[in-house]
């Protein structure tokens, strides 16, 4: 007989994907438990950059506020090369906001000061971590998974969620392989640091002749600076404090003993791996268990919290709504997919091939070939079925407001136990059924042939 159920979601790994999902499921009434080997949250900045597409699932969450009052816009680039201004350059392209699509410019906001703002915001909807827990090995069986843990302890859950990062436990347990290549043969490393002598308005670069070199970029809402560096080939990066005022003395006008700290530093060889599956039984992937990449664009943290976003609302669909499991499986259908181009992006940001701007910010992304994505119209204009559905106003109502919370929402339409506006101008005729995730599930001329689809995913 299988042992009780303790909850119905445990997610593996407290950054900025299990924070994520954790913070949906506690909203949506789920039982869910999230655990993290460390004894506290991240302490680095790795991941800094929030699109807009992430501000605008932050909006939903209850946490935008918080997240700007956190951080800041992004400074110019101030180029140097020996001890010269060279000149400014802006670090993105302008992309224009419109009543749509609000949101434009990429929020900097330091990863450790993100995960904060999550972290407190699960916490106030009654969810909570557990430190010091590392998941040593699982058992699934057609009604859960059991998982152990190294001081002993079990947890038996109806779901597993790994979002325990690039060399994920929980993916080895399950035997998920991944497949990628580098994308560059030279180390880098990046540090949180304290540096006296240059002023934070500016992102500051400092290129060398042989392609290496080293960026100082001031952290919005903090008095660190982000240290990026891209060492010759064969290199082994030394994240002493020494070893970095050697650095910074040598690739900049700056005395070694301006860098008067060193709060965290890591080093990494950039890669793009996709993993082969995103769903294996009960257990799923998401954020770097599933994807690792170049940090090239601001790309990964963003694509981690779309995973998560995904996959909480049709985890609260099967468990909360009577959705058939096989929900479940868009995850990897959707997501995957959406994966595998921003890891080519990455790559070519990094490369220098795409510059940041239009490309990254993931207003554009969507799932028009999901099963989930049904446009019954004969000629569909935009938005249609899988597109983020844009904001706008109905009667006086915001969209993102009305869109804001774990429900559907109907446009141009009414159902009984849906929320339901007036068609949106925005939209053009017709009826569209906006998602929990903020996508166009389903659009018609009218209503008919709605029934079937609001079978499949828990609202009949």
């Amino acid at each position: 007989m299988n042992a009780p159920l303790d909850v119905d979601v445990l997610v593996a790994g407290a950054g900025p994907t299990g924070l994520t999902l954790g913070v949906d499921l506690a909203r949506r009434g789920v039982a869910a438990l999230v655990v993290e080997r460390a004894e506290t949250l991240f302490p680095g900045s790795r991941g800094k950059g929030v699109q807009p597409r992430t501000q605008e699932v932050f909006d939903d969450l209850g946490v935008l506020d918080a997240m700007r009052a956190a951080g800041g816009p992004y400074p110019p680039r101030m180029i140097w090369r020996d001890g010269q201004q060279l000149g400014v350059r802006p670090m993105f392209e302008p992309v224009e906001a419109t009543e749509g699509a609000p949101y434009t410019e990429p929020l900097m906001v330091a990863q450790w000061r993100t995960q904060e703002v999550l972290h407190d915001r699960l916490t106030e909807l009654g969810g909570r971590v557990a430190f010091g827990r590392e998941l040593t090995g699982l058992d699934q069986d057609p009604e859960g998974v059991t998982a152990r843990f190294a001081d002993g302890a079990t947890v038996r859950a109806r779901y597993l969620v790994a979002a325990d990062g690039g060399r994920s436990a929980v993916r080895r347990a399950v035997g998920v392989g991944m497949t990628g290549e580098s994308v560059d043969p030279s180390p880098f490393l990046v540090a949180d640091v304290r540096v006296r002598g240059l002023d934070r308005e500016y992102w500051h670069a400092f290129p060398g002749e042989d392609g290496t070199g080293l960026m100082l970029c001031p952290l919005a809402g903090t008095e660190d600076f982000q240290l990026a560096a891209r060492l010759p080939e064969g290199e082994t990066p030394d994240l002493s404090l020494e070893g970095l005022r050697k650095l910074v003395g040598a690739g900049t006008h700056l005395d070694p003993a301006d860098l008067t700290e060193v709060r965290w530093a890591s080093e990494f060889r950039p890669r793009a791996a996709l993993a082969d599956r995103f769903r294996a039984g009960r257990v799923f992937l998401a954020g770097d268990a599933a994807h690792v990449h170049s940090p090239a664009g601001g790309q990964g943290l963003n694509t981690s919290v779309q995973d998560a976003y995904n996959l909480g609302w049709k985890l609260g669909a099967v468990l909360r709504d009577g959705a058939p499991d096989a929900l479940l499986d868009t995850y990897e259908e959707e997501r995957r997919a959406n994966a595998a181009a921003m890891l080519d992006l990455s790559t070519g940001v990094h490369r220098g091939e795409v510059q940041r701007g239009k490309a990254t910010v993931q207003l554009g992304l969507g799932y028009r070939e999901s099963s989930l994505s049904e446009d019954t119209r004969p000629e569909p204009a935009e938005p249609r079925a899988g597109d983020r559905a844009p904001d706008g106003t109905v009667d006086g109502v915001r969209l993102f407001d009305a869109f804001r919370g774990p429900h559907w929402t109907l446009l141009g339409a009414e159902l009984p136990g849906v929320r339901s506006l007036p068609a949106a101008p925005s939209y053009g005729p017709g009826v569209f059924l906006v998602r929990p995730d903020g996508y166009v599930g389903w659009a018609g001329d009218s209503a008919e042939g709605l029934d079937a689809y609001l079978a499949g995913v828990g609202l009949a």
